[in-house]
């Protein structure tokens, strides 16, 4: 498959073609079912536009514990169903459609009482594991027993009073707006015409029937109309808020969850593997991360502003009060690095505790021509977006003769997946035929898969893209140009929040290098100096906001303080 760059002509092309031409179906929302909608749509042969009000994955899909999980806890909710489906999805991401992408973690679970826990604990394991081989896609390593000794071994953090034993286990993560940006991208090179920061505005209607979408550009501020057989509603937490804008309630209500996670230093606790520990409410992740730890989440009902949900600092000390509690050396404040939360968008259900709505999707078709979809979990992104786009198809053949083939998305790899692992096989040659490090060669395949020879390709006419970031050394300046030329990032929020991870990962929260990376950017972007001097001003605007936010008591005052720091407005 040939790689389609998300450039910023190609983001003018696509919205040509989304204001030229009628569509088989539109999908409103670049989160991960959005984008994995307009690549199931575009890979039955369907003329597919997506749009999206911000970034890609710049919600809820860059927000989560970046797991790829069956999710154990739903088996003592006897949520087998769920389980195996998400199973089955992790071992198609690992093993044919992203291994680039997606990748085993091993957790360790304590034991804290003899005897029962053992049998009770290591039988829901050994159901995990064995429902995974179902499938016959695993993809992971078995679970294992360890006694008290063997688990300190593995991880000397641990008090010892705080186990007596341990249970390890293995699934996957992923970097999530990573992820998603690959399936836009992808969606794209399978003819999608795909376009961040359109806002759609209003659903046009003739009759009863949903006809299409007016989008406001919010780059250039102009507004147009995009015609479209079917609109597919993936928006995720705002999902009422797209229904509402066909004048009428949508067929269920979606409710959002906020989850806290703050990101430390691996030094901080010396561990060989992650964690899973049981609260009075849900579970707690210790999550390896690079030269990092991610440590979430909570799960507590959020009312306020979607776009940019703020962790106060009642969150921020549940989670350290949660981990030090099995920690031989606590954690404080000055420890995290970074801090980020998301919200989880959860069917309506009857009980006030988030914790136990619906994970379960759901697809509707409440007016001709418009198709909802909600809810479900990140792992399960995949079957979520063929359900709503077999919707959408029972809605374009119902009053026609026409054929729609069905879905291949469980065939289709991502861009970079192809060719991933025998270019990891012989990530040395490529290290030395580009003159960098192996390191850095096993840093470019696992975020890039095959695609990093247009990386390297970038290195060999600049060199100097090859060193890494002065204030961020984690990545080099090459990154940096290509989520810009390639990726789609159109700010520099873009750039250091998803396309790398820099605002979570540096303890100045991407400050310190926020002028390096719009020098390298703005002839990419054609950024004038006054755009760059704004995109600066908003980066560290928003840092602050978020700091102050994070220091404030409770949701209300939080989210307050964050809202001190609005988007950034393209100069005209």
């Amino acid at each position: 498959m040939r790689s389609v760059p998300l450039s910023p002509e190609s983001r003018t092309e696509a919205l040509r073609h989304l204001a030229e031409d009628e569509l088989d179906v539109l999908v409103v929302g670049g989160g991960v079912v959005g984008t994995g909608a307009a690549l199931d749509a575009a890979t039955r042969g369907l003329r597919v536009g997506l749009v999206e009000a911000r970034d890609f994955a710049s919600g809820t899909s860059s927000r989560s514990s970046k797991l790829v999980h069956g999710g154990l806890r739903y088996l003592e909710m006897l949520d087998f169903a769920l389980v195996a489906e998400a199973l089955k999805e992790r071992g198609l991401l690992l093993q044919e459609l992203a291994p680039h992408l997606v990748h085993p973690v091993a957790f360790l679970y304590p034991l804290k009482h003899r005897g029962w826990e053992r049998l009770y604990a290591g039988a829901g394991v050994a159901l995990y594991d064995s429902m995974s081989r179902i499938s016959g896609r695993a993809g992971v390593p078995l679970h294992r027993h360890l006694t008290r000794r063997g688990a300190r071994k593995l991880v000397p953090s641990l008090r010892k009073d705080a186990l007596v034993g341990a249970l390890q286990y293995y699934d996957a993560q992923v970097d999530d707006a990573r992820h998603t940006m690959f399936i836009a991208r992808t969606a794209a090179a399978y003819g999608a015409h795909v376009a961040s920061r359109a806002r759609v505005v209003e659903l046009v209607r003739e009759g009863e029937r949903v006809t299409g979408a007016k989008v406001r550009d919010l780059e250039s501020d102009e507004v147009f109309t995009i015609r479209a057989r079917q609109v597919v509603n993936a928006t995720g937490v705002w999902t009422d808020e797209t229904q509402s804008l066909t004048g009428e309630r949508g067929p269920f209500h979606v409710r959002a969850s906020k989850g806290v996670h703050l990101v430390v230093p691996k030094d901080r606790i010396r561990s060989e593997t992650g964690l899973i520990l049981r609260t009075e409410k849900s579970v707690l992740f210790v999550i390896p991360w690079g030269r990092h730890w991610i440590i979430g989440t909570t799960d507590t009902d959020w009312s306020l502003d979607k776009a940019h949900p703020a962790a106060s600092e009642a969150d921020i000390d549940y989670l350290l009060d949660h981990v030090n509690a099995v920690l031989e050396t606590p954690l404080t404040r000055a420890d995290v690095q970074g801090v980020y939360a998301g919200l989880r968008p959860l069917l309506e259900g009857e009980s006030e505790a988030t914790s136990k709505l619906s994970r379960e999707h759901a697809v509707s078709h409440p007016a001709p021509g418009l198709v909802v979809v909600a809810g479900g979990k990140y792992t399960t992104y995949r079957v979520m977006a063929e359900d709503a786009i077999d919707e959408a198809v029972f809605g374009l053949t119902s009053h026609e003769d026409r054929t729609v083939p069905p879905s291949v998305t469980a065939k289709v790899p991502l861009l970079g997946a192809e060719g991933y692992q025998a270019l990891w096989n012989s990530r040395h040659v490529l290290a030395q035929r580009y003159g960098l490090h192996e390191v850095w060669i096993e840093h470019l395949l696992k975020r890039y898969g095959s695609l990093v020879h247009e990386l390297l390709d970038l290195v060999e006419r600049d060199p100097s893209l090859g060193r890494p970031l002065e204030g961020a050394s984690d990545y080099l300046r090459v990154e940096i140009v290509y989520g810009a030329s390639h990726e789609g990032a159109r700010h520099l929020e873009d750039l250091l929040t998803r396309r790398t991870r820099i605002s979570i990962e540096t303890f100045d929260r991407g400050v310190g290098v926020v002028e390096e990376v719009a020098a390298l950017v703005a002839p990419v972007l054609g950024w004038s100096e006054e755009q760059v001097g704004l995109e600066i001003e908003h980066y560290r605007a928003r840092v602050e906001a978020e700091r102050e936010s994070q220091q404030m008591p409770d949701d209300a005052t939080a989210d307050a303080a964050r809202l001190g720091a609005a988007d950034v407005v393209p100069l005209s």
